[in-house]
């Protein structure tokens, strides 16, 4: 079941939201501030956000900011702000959507689906073939020159994160918070000494790496240079 946050600080817009959104078969949990959405995101990753920008302790603005410093779960923006150099900020930013208040309830229900659905495609399992190594990423499963290369439990889980986003940063923060947990968010140096041992099981030379790439001081890609 699809989970969503809803983040706002009007009561009834809360409520009118959770009401159609558990109508069609969505999970949803809300929050009126800032702090208690990131308090629910600690706890319990959602499937997509939606998020007032008008919020009373911690403004929107500053929530998706640090939102983005460790999930790219996808953010709905739904505010009275209408002006453009509010949504460009907000989109420059990191959020998926933007929709203005007042709202088109089943445009917005539309909208969830469709960055839902996304996010689905995004997720699916892959299995990728590179320079004679295969990733089977659903079955955990590598091998290189038909002879299979073993991982362990901590190493599939990062592998994982990063072929599933083939391409695209995965910030440090996020991975240590998929992996170890909220705590571990400063642990980079957990990060280092898996992706050496990942890259020694997976890199034709490790020393000169061209699947797991470091982006230094933000994160990695699985970025496999296209035939």
């Amino acid at each position: 079941m699809t989970f969503v946050l809803v983040v706002d600080d009007d009561p009834a817009i809360r409520r009118t939201l959770s009401v159609n959104l558990r109508a069609r078969g969505y999970d949803v949990e809300t929050a009126g501030d800032g702090r208690s959405a990131l308090q629910v995101v600690d706890e319990r990753t959602p499937d997509v956000i939606l998020l007032d920008l008008g919020l009373p302790d911690l403004d929107g603005v500053a929530v998706l900011t640090r939102l983005r410093t460790f999930s790219l779960v996808p953010v709905i923006v739904v505010s009275a702000r209408s002006e453009a150099v509010d949504k460009v900020e907000a989109l420059d930013l990191g959020a998926d959507d933007y929709i203005s208040k007042p709202f088109s309830l089943e445009e917005l229900l539309a909208r969830v689906g469709a960055v839902t659905r996304r996010a689905q495609q995004d997720a699916r399992p892959e299995r990728i073939e590179v320079d004679g190594l295969v990733l089977d990423v659903a079955d955990s499963r590598a091998s290189r020159d038909g002879e299979v290369i073993r991982l362990t439990p901590t190493e599939w889980r990062l592998v994982e994160l990063l072929v599933r986003r083939r391409g695209r940063l995965v910030r440090q923060a996020e991975l240590l918070h998929a992996v170890w947990g909220p705590t571990y968010e400063r642990n980079s140096n957990y990060l280092r000494v898996h992706l050496s041992a990942i890259r020694h099981k997976l890199e034709r030379d490790p020393a000169a790496p061209v699947l797991f790439i470091t982006e230094p001081g933000l994160g990695y890609r699985f970025a496999p240079r296209e035939d």
